[in-house]
């Protein structure tokens, strides 16, 4: 009998000391009610080398805002002249290397780290002199971020807002793993002069909502770290849980036997 129990211990042992406990599996669950009041402020996109705009230019002249549009598409219609009449498509610009985009009649107009309501702004001002009460509307077409590591559907993620913060770029990714370490979750963000930048984002703690870094930018990449666990098992040797399992087995074993012999 004593060696039944002694034999079950040893088992017991073998699976408490195999297994750690999870830690920080709630989100914002270090609380600071001080900072809890205060949350990020989304103050809009900043254009990036690269983008892509689609940019309509409208005005009460039809005629004379059509040299502005590049995308002019004719339509049947039976209550248009000839049962044809035209209508507008946004047209694409790419940011290049210089910050620029090539406007039509404009010429190059910089567009690099501007807000789409700076640019819109800037390009209504400049249109003025063609166009009465111009109307620019803008909208970034590639705004897309990554979301890699220990996320249940990693990759590159497209949103349909602009207004995108870290949590609902994580559930893109159909949200972290169990293996998931919420304290440390990596941020790479390209800055203005072009250098990455690497954020160590601790998504434990309430004041998450606060940080500079609460929204997404596009072509921003979210990292989710692996916790202990998952490193311990990826560095071990691979045939470590099939020892652990063959031992399990065989300590079973030999305690069925041990109580039937008793």
């Amino acid at each position: 009998m004593n060696k039944t129990i002694i034999t079950y211990l040893i088992l017991l042992a073998f699976v408490f000391l195999s297994c750690k406990p999870k830690q920080n599996m709630v989100y914002m669950s270090q609380h600071n009610m001080e900072q809890e009041i205060a949350q990020a402020k989304f103050q809009g996109l900043h254009i990036q080398e690269s983008d892509v705009l689609l940019i309509l230019v409208s005005a009460l002249d039809e005629n004379a805002v059509k040299p502005f549009n590049l995308n002019t598409v004719n339509r049947v219609g039976s209550e248009a002249p000839n049962g044809v009449n035209q209508y507008v498509q946004p047209s694409e610009y790419l940011v290049n290397e210089e910050g620029y985009i090539n406007f039509p009649v404009l010429g190059n107009v910089y567009a690099k780290g501007m807000t789409q309501v700076q640019l819109k702004n800037d390009l209504e001002s400049r249109l003025k002199r063609y166009l009465t009460d111009p109307l620019v509307t803008i909208t970034l077409k590639n705004f897309n971020v990554s979301v890699l590591g220990e996320v249940k559907n990693p990759g590159q993620k497209e949103s349909a807002t602009q207004k995108l913060n870290i949590f609902q770029a994580l559930s893109l990714a159909g949200d972290m793993t169990d293996f998931g370490n919420r304290t440390k979750v990596k941020l790479i963000r390209t800055g203005d002069d072009g250098t990455d930048q690497v954020i160590n984002l601790d998504m434990s703690r309430s004041d998450i909502v606060n940080s500079p870094y609460y929204y997404m930018k596009q072509n921003d990449v979210l990292y989710v770290e692996p916790d202990q666990n998952k490193q311990i098992q990826a560095n071990s040797n691979p045939n470590r849980a099939l020892t652990f399992q063959i031992i399990g087995s065989v300590l079973t074993a030999a305690a069925i036997v041990i109580s039937l012999t008793r």
